[in-house]
């Protein structure tokens, strides 16, 4: 599904968002909310071009607009990989996007991220996953990496991979999977523009995703090492 469709789904009473070399931009009104709208579309590779392009909106939605809630559309291939981006610093680049993403939160911005398409890697990491809360739609992919491309890494054989990845979502691609970990909040259908509604009402105050990948089974030690890390105990005891 492409950003157009989506938006006259997300904001069936108008909105006022800009295509630009493959960055979103704009605002909308959801409900009782004028809502700031920033992401990428067509599968963009999140170089240092886009990465500042994100991070100028935010820090200006910050400024200009404030506590106005933030969505954020995402749609990337992961991080460019270009010798010039990694000269440049891609990885510094995109630490800085983050770092808006929470300034803006700090900053009593409320924020949800929509996986409506693809999702990878570092490009995933720094937009929706540092949302309060992020979704998707049910036809979204989300992976860290294919398991063709995994294997070839880890020189784990594909076909083991493939196993794993049917009782483990974390080798496993796919919404359903990362809702499970608790990645993703929920898997959207329906009423997009109700859904989003609600999720602005409902976004969460605190982190709340390795305790909800716990309940869901998809992450079943994560938040007991966290809680033996606050506590000062020896995460490694039994």
């Amino acid at each position: 599904m492409n950003w157009i469709e989506v938006a006259a789904l997300l904001f069936p009473a108008g909105y006022s968002i800009t295509e630009r070399d493959n960055f979103l931009s704009g605002s909308a009104r959801v409900g009782e909310f004028d809502v700031a709208v920033v992401g990428t579309t067509e599968h963009a590779p999140i170089g240092v071009e886009i990465a500042l392009a994100q991070a100028k909106f935010i820090l200006q939605t910050v400024r200009e607009h404030p506590g106005r809630p933030i969505l954020i559309l995402v749609d990337t291939q992961g991080q460019r990989l270009r010798h010039r981006d990694e000269m440049l610093g891609i990885n510094s680049y995109m630490a800085h996007l983050g770092k808006c993403v929470d300034l803006a939160r700090r900053s009593g911005h409320k924020i949800i991220g929509l996986v409506y398409d693809q999702a990878l890697s570092g490009g995933f990491i720094t937009s929706g996953l540092m949302a309060d809360a992020c979704y998707a739609l049910p036809d979204a992919t989300i992976r860290v990496m294919g398991l063709p491309a995994m294997a070839r890494i880890t020189k784990v054989p594909e076909e083991r991979l493939i196993e794993l990845a049917a009782s483990n979502p974390v080798f496993a691609p796919g919404p359903e999977n990362y809702a499970r970990m608790g990645g993703i909040e929920a898997i959207w259908q329906g009423d997009l523009g109700a859904s989003l509604a609600k999720a602005l009402q409902d976004a969460p105050q605190a982190d709340s995703r390795s305790a909800l990948g716990q309940a869901r089974g998809g992450r079943k030690l994560a938040q007991s090492v966290i809680d033996a890390i606050l506590a000062g105990r020896n995460v490694l005891a039994p």
